[in-house]
């Protein structure tokens, strides 16, 4: 049977107070039917949403400041979904995001309608999912009712599972055509570039990149390109510019990977236009679901499998807190915790946290590596997960170290302004044993 073409305040009149709605992901979220159902509030109570990396207002939360009537969880905080966060009407769902899928198949309440951007149908009537795959295979399957908003603004792409097809479609709404939100470069700092020369330094050829979110790990790739390393491979969770520049050099082209040979695996992409436009219809791309691309047990099957994420704060034993500021939720796990295994499990494989050694903002002054994490904040990476540590002072591994030599490997990579007072600490608790050097 066909879906039913209809307007975006005839899809939202299927809501009903106490459901549970899904609003999928990043530039897969929709517009036209938010504006619908924000238009609805008066009528309406207890809706909950699920969403992750917001990319722009939604009218839901807009129109409810007080969160009356909509209720906003997240998988993974964007700007916004901090902001809502901070405002007290938005919720973080602690998760690795490899996970998420097999929640909605198995944990999470049943999503009684989920309504995601897509592309045009093709001939053979796929609703392509428009470089956002993640676990949207898994809403479409959990969802008792399913609407697309049909959009010409997103890439289509190829992969596993990234399009719908018409047959598990309820409704069909017409999108706004706009062009796929954007994630502006952000110019990198001096320091951002001088870690991104050193973590470069540790990568050889033929090695599996995947590359987080921020300024640090796209230094890394920046540097990269002015390297004459060769022949790298991709498979990430997020597809960002500084992996399309690494493509369109030629250094990253596939060709040593044990799986997905040749080709540029990714969950979702998030960045500027000319991201969107390399991978459209772009074969060489392959869009698949998270619960492949950030399996620790898929990952270790590519030999030189290299991780790189940045973190927040680091405390002497190797914790990092890449998440939170105390109480305060800032991003989210993501896939950081499972990469970083999977690269480490991986034949010659190795993992990458980055940070600045200082943070600054206005009359703030203070190291990221701390003896003690900020009382309350959430522990990303486990210290005995960690593997490579990276500021602008070096890199150091702490595999197989002690907690005396983690601590003291970890001060090396302090700013000196604090290295003294980290290690009068260090030796005060002990951490340091007394005549240990």
């Amino acid at each position: 049977m066909s879906p039913q073409h209809v307007t975006a305040a005839r899809a939202a009149q299927v809501v009903k107070s106490g459901d549970w709605v899904d609003y999928g992901v990043c530039i897969g979220q929709p517009d036209v039917f938010d504006k619908a159902l924000a238009a609805r509030k008066a009528e309406l109570r207890d809706v909950k949403i699920r969403s992750c990396i917001t990319v722009k207002p939604r009218q839901v939360l807009e129109i409810d400041p007080n969160g009356e009537h909509f209720f906003w969880f997240s998988w993974h905080f964007s700007g916004y979904d901090r902001k809502k966060h901070d405002e007290g009407i938005a919720h973080y769902v602690p998760v690795n995001l490899g996970e998420i899928p097999d929640y909605y198949r198995r944990f999470n309440d049943p999503i009684d309608v989920a309504i995601l951007k897509v592309c045009p149908k093709d001939a053979d009537g796929f609703y392509n999912f428009g470089g956002t795959n993640l676990w949207h295979p898994a809403i479409v399957e959990s969802a008792k009712i399913v609407i697309v908003e049909v959009t010409q603004g997103l890439p289509r792409t190829y992969g596993d599972s990234c399009a719908v097809h018409e047959s598990e479609v309820d409704f069909v709404i017409d999108g706004d055509n706009e062009p796929a939100s954007e994630l502006p470069s952000v110019e990198l700092t001096d320091v951002d570039k001088t870690i991104g020369r050193l973590v470069a330094r540790e990568i050889e050829d033929g090695s599996c990149l995947q590359v987080g979110i921020g300024g640090m790990p796209n230094a890394v790739c920046a540097s990269l390109l002015d390297s004459p390393v060769k022949d790298l491979g991709i498979h990430t969770e997020m597809l960002t510019d500084a992996m399309i520049d690494l493509v369109k050099s030629g250094q990253a082209n596939g060709s040593r990977k044990n799986i997905n040979q040749g080709k540029h695996v990714y969950s979702f992409a998030f960045g500027e236009s000319r991201l969107y436009e390399m991978i459209n219809n772009n074969l060489d791309f392959q869009c698949c679901p998270v619960d492949y691309t950030n399996l620790p047990t898929t990952i270790m099957k590519n030999d030189r499998a290299v991780a790189i994420n940045a973190t927040t704060q680091i405390d002497l034993t190797g914790q990092a807190a890449s998440e939170s500021d105390g109480f305060r939720h800032i991003s989210g796990t993501g896939g950081q915790l499972q990469f970083v295994r999977g690269a480490y499990a991986a034949q010659n494989g190795k993992s990458f946290i980055c940070l600045t050694s200082v943070y600054e903002k206005g009359d703030t002054r203070k190291s990221r590596i701390v003896l003690n994490l900020t009382p309350a904040n959430t522990v990303t990476t486990t210290r005995m997960d960690m593997m490579y540590v990276a500021t602008e002072y070096g890199v150091v591994n702490l595999k197989g170290k002690s907690v005396a030599d983690r601590a003291l490997s970890l001060i090396s990579l302090a700013h000196p302004d604090f290295r003294e007072e980290l290690e009068r600490e260090a030796r005060e608790k002990r951490l340091i044993p007394k005549g240990y050097y």
